[in-house]
């Protein structure tokens, strides 16, 4: 299927109209844990929203240096709930979700404020992350979608968050990392109730054909397809071997914009938490070009990708472009 333009008020619109991409950021925990930060408990990166707040905004900072058009919120293990279970007010709670916007907006403005770091190069963009319930249990069911909640019980979870974030001064939300087909369902009913939000969907996928609770994809974005304030469909936190036949597929069921970012390592134990070998960020940069000759426009980085991998996937599409077409 032939990929369209976005929408006329798609935030994405002047950037796939100028070089036809949109360069999205890397991991944003995982950095955070290479510089030292220890992210052990369940609240994950959403913890430093309090404790360390300027380093979340440097590691924001660092992405849009290396290159990246859009930058995500720290708010993916973030949650009303989670908060309060680890002894913060419900109020404290909503506080720290509006502070992960406004450390990517801060971090945004003092980027675009530079005239050297707006040569070729559109406002980034802010993306407020939308995590699934799994990350909230911090058990790994993220990428499993095991979790026996009814579609009221996901909803009664996630429309508070979703709330204060659709209200916030980001550009777009980022539902990403979305393992089971009954909460996609949830989202999808989350942005029928808020008619003025623009998101995009992501889905962390077991293998080539299905999302991580074994949900054939094609059946997963369904819901999707046919919503206009859905402005990309595709995959993250995945791992690289799989992207491809994935790419295919989002392509074969939906025109609209297709996003693509994987984890920079090829397999991750789950029981073990280790991962396997990582690419390097030439070689990151290399597979991307393929996703994007596939069909993928928005392209960037998940787990243990760092703002290196963004600079070489930035080079590389820049590379792309000033080649003759052949």
């Amino acid at each position: 299927m032939q990929a369209v333009p976005a929408p006329p008020d798609s935030p994405l619109r002047p950037f796939l109209a100028r070089t036809g991409v949109l360069i999205v950021d890397g991991g944003l925990a995982t950095e955070l844990e290479a510089q030292g930060y220890r992210l052990g408990d369940g609240l994950w990166s959403a913890r430093l929203l309090d404790t360390a707040p300027q380093a979340v905004q440097q590691v924001h900072a660092d992405y849009l240096a290396a290159g990246a058009d859009c930058i995500i919120t720290a708010s993916y293990q973030a949650s009303l709930p989670g908060f309060v279970d680890h002894g913060y007010s419900r109020n404290q709670a909503a506080a720290l979700l509006h502070t992960s916007v406004e450390l990517a907006l801060t971090a945004r403005e003092a980027f675009w404020a530079q005239a050297d770091n707006r040569v070729g190069r559109l406002r980034p963009l802010v993306a407020a992350s939308i995590g699934p319930y799994g990350a909230y249990l911090a058990d790994g069911s993220e990428y499993t979608g095991g979790y026996d909640l009814s579609e009221d019980e996901l909803l009664a979870f996630h429309r508070p968050r979703w709330q204060l974030l659709a209200a916030s001064r980001a550009d777009l939300l980022a539902c990403e990392t979305i393992p089971s087909a009954r909460e996609a369902r949830v989202l999808a009913r989350l942005l029928l109730e808020t008619p003025h939000v623009v998101a995009w969907v992501s889905f962390s996928c077991r293998d080539g054909q299905h999302i991580s609770d074994g949900t054939p994809l094609a059946e997963a974005i369904a819901p999707f397809v046919g919503l206009p304030r859905v402005v990309a469909l595709g995959i993250n936190c995945t791992p690289l071997r799989h992207v491809l036949p994935l790419i295919r597929t989002v392509r074969r069921l939906s025109a609209k914009p297709l996003i693509v970012y994987p984890n920079c390592a090829d397999s991750h134990d789950r029981q073990t938490r280790r991962w396997g070998a990582h690419a390097r960020p030439g070689e990151f940069a290399a597979a991307a070009q393929t996703w994007q000759r596939a069909g993928a426009v928005l392209v960037g980085g998940c787990c243990h990708t760092t703002p290196g991998h963004i600079a070489a996937l930035r080079a590389g599409v820049i590379q792309a472009r000033a080649e003759p077409r052949p």
